[in-house]
């Protein structure tokens, strides 16, 4: 799915991306995130519990979309095709992976780190793009320097991005979003402290964005 009918538009300036190690923790951790005003999650597939967590919350948490990260194979996009995901996240684009992501039918978030990059995926009609790593990559400083030749990208930075520096590249006029892992930080998981992972969700509303709506 291509321009702003993308279904991360309105969702909220940040993304969380979480790895979870155990699929009991993925209802509870959006109910927390949804709670403090977040209402999407990105489940990394690196853990053996990612695709039945992803199948829990899209069950059981109607009001939070959850997307799958760290999509790398063909195989992977069939898996989280099946357990309902609403979104696929790739951390880089190759021709082979694009195109099984795209015929999917899943709406799409493909990642891009040069200009090179982002110009191929503009030629498919892609126009929100994650940039990954975001940090090693350039951060703010590129992404400014590019808003000028691809007016019409635009991106959700991930990689190195904090609750320190994500208004840094809000701030941007081509960075409706960003991606990050503070919001369920690993100690809060083990430790089952959704009173907490709500708390950091409500700082996020102190982010002075415009979210991600109109700014496709």
């Amino acid at each position: 799915m291509t321009g702003d009918s993308h279904p991360l538009y309105g969702v909220g300036p940040v993304v969380p991306v979480v790895v979870i190690d155990d699929a009991a923790q993925a209802v509870p951790l959006a109910r927390a995130l949804s709670a403090g005003g977040v209402a999407v999650m990105e489940v990394t597939l690196r853990t053996r519990a990612a695709l039945e967590a992803i199948e829990r919350v899209a069950a059981e948490v109607p009001d939070v979309l959850v997307g799958a990260g760290s999509v790398t194979t063909p195989k992977h996009i069939t898996e989280v095709s099946r357990v309902g995901a609403s979104f696929i996240v790739l951390p880089g684009s190759p021709p082979g992976l694009l195109d099984a992501a795209l015929a999917s039918g899943v709406p799409l978030l493909p990642g891009a780190s040069t200009v090179t990059e982002m110009m191929a995926l503009a030629e498919r009609g892609l126009r929100l793009l994650k940039f990954f790593p975001a940090a090693a990559s350039g951060g703010p400083p590129f992404l400014a320097s590019v808003a000028g030749p691809l007016p019409e990208l635009r991106f959700c930075p991930t990689g190195g991005v904090s609750a320190g520096n994500a208004a840094e590249y809000l701030a941007l006029p081509n960075v409706p979003c960003v991606g990050g892992s503070w919001l369920a930080p690993p100690s809060a998981l083990a430790a089952r402290d959704w009173a907490h992972i709500t708390e950091l969700a409500r700082a996020v509303a102190s982010f002075q964005a415009d979210g991600l709506v109109g700014s496709g």
